[in-house]
């Protein structure tokens, strides 16, 4: 029986566990965290996620999308809450179906271990951290958290799904000539909560991912099935407005009493959360290759690593599960194929994705609120339903199409150009000529 070593356990990694092992692979699992089902578990990311498409085409492959889907929440389109006035929603899609799901990390994660637990062949070892990997003995460095000891292990294959701060990709960059970049943005971010209302209610509509963009800045909102919304911050580390500048709870009030003042009653507990969750950064991690030989494999954000404005990290990395299953198959299980074949094909489509990320920060936190904006995504919905099948925006191919994401890029920024060329010119809908637009876009293609 064949034998894999995957350092991760979380999302990617339990997901991949699990395809291998229903394709007869024994699979051991190193984890550095406390398992996520248990109560000595410490959550450190953001606790909820968006899924989609690709990730939804990924749990269907292990018979999970049902129960995923059951305890999600749908989000049907972008709320929009200027500073002043009356707020709007601006749909994803056009059809019912075409929306994204807000999920809990750790119970999706916890799903994933517990399908996991169900397979023969598979060993799951929590607490382990793994110090490194060194490529000629071919054996994994361990330390037990639990035991505080160090040992080694035999591991002839071995997968990283460890993070955008991998173990396993550092190892390879110290034994081979792996390129490697890290760039992060100047913007951080910072987590909060509105809670439920008294009767226990929801407090903002729950079937829409909520914004606030500000230029240069903004604050977004998902839905939980506590029916609390996560709150996350996306601010300059400095400058002004920046984490730098609001060092006091008067600083942090006047602050969101000016800039998001219809937020400020939905947070009761601001100024508390707000100094004392800690400000994360925003990373995109690109390095070549994912491979070494048939010994070691990166996938995930071990691999490439992006920033979390189109809600693809996930997708992507589950994405990254089906096509190195489809890979498994047509390589006969032989790793020295695999490898360089999935790097093939996956390094363009997550340099488009980390590409297309970056650019869905700025047209959040700067144009989501622009009245040319709206007539835009109105003009791309009426395309969509005047040319089925021959007209997909960008947003609809990467959410809900599974269009690879390079060609998304590619054509969508084809799109971006001429009709934000167009809808520039008008003030609604009904001043666009759409069969004119579509052959402009047709002919630019």
């Amino acid at each position: 029986m064949a034998e894999v070593t995957l350092v991760g356990g979380g999302l990617s990694g339990a997901l991949l566990a699990l395809m291998l092992a229903r394709k007869g692979v024994r699979v051991t699992v190193y984890e550095r965290r406390a398992d996520v089902r248990s109560d000595r578990f410490e959550e450190g990311r953001s606790i909820n996620l968006a899924l989609s498409a690709r990730g939804i085409h990924a749990l269907r492959l292990v018979g999970l999308d049902e129960d995923v889907l059951a305890r999600a929440i749908p989000m049907r389109g972008r709320s929009i809450h200027p500073v002043a006035g009356t707020g709007s929603l601006i749909p994803y899609g056009r059809k019912p179906d075409e929306v994204i799901h807000s999920v809990s990390r750790r119970g999706l994660n916890a799903q994933l271990l517990d399908a996991l637990a169900r397979e023969t062949g598979v060993a799951v070892h929590f607490q382990h951290r793994c110090t490194g990997y060194n490529l000629r003995t071919r054996t994994l460095t361990l330390r037990d958290e639990a035991a505080g000891r160090d040992f080694t292990v035999d591991s002839p294959v071995v997968i990283g799904t460890d993070g955008a701060a991998s173990a396993v990709r550092a190892a390879l960059m110290q034994a081979t000539r792996m390129n490697y970049s890290q760039e992060y943005l100047e913007h951080g971010y910072k987590e909060l909560t509105i809670p439920p209302a008294a009767d226990g209610s929801f407090r903002l509509d729950q079937n829409a991912l909520h914004v606030w963009p500000r230029g240069g800045f903004m604050m977004i909102a998902l839905p939980n099935p506590d029916r609390t919304f996560t709150c996350t911050l996306f601010l300059r580390h400095h400058g002004t407005p920046g984490f730098d500048q609001l060092a006091t709870p008067r600083d942090v009030a006047e602050f969101f009493g000016s800039t998001f003042p219809d937020a400020v009653p939905l947070l009761p507990e601001l100024a508390d959360e707000f100094f004392r969750n800690p400000t994360g950064g925003l990373v995109t991690v690109r390095c070549a290759p994912w491979h070494h030989g048939g010994q070691v494999l990166l996938l995930g954000d071990a691999a490439h690593a992006i920033v979390p404005f189109f809600g693809q990290g996930m997708n992507c990395a589950f994405e990254d599960c089906e096509v190195l299953l489809g890979l498994f198959d047509a390589c006969g299980g032989r790793w020295e194929e695999i490898g360089p074949r999935f790097f093939a094909e996956r390094k363009p489509n997550a340099d488009a994705i980390a590409q297309l990320a970056l650019d869905n920060f700025v047209e959040m936190r700067d144009t989501s609120a622009d009245p040319h904006f709206a007539v835009k995504r109105q003009l791309e919905h009426r395309l969509e339903e005047r040319y089925p099948g021959q007209f997909f925006s960008k947003y609809a191919m990467v959410s809900f199409h599974r269009v690879p994401y390079r060609e998304a890029l590619e054509r969508g920024r084809v799109q971006d150009r001429i009709l934000m060329e167009v809808c520039s010119r008008v003030t609604s809908l009904a001043e666009v000529d759409v069969d004119a637009t579509f052959a402009r876009l047709r002919a630019a293609s």
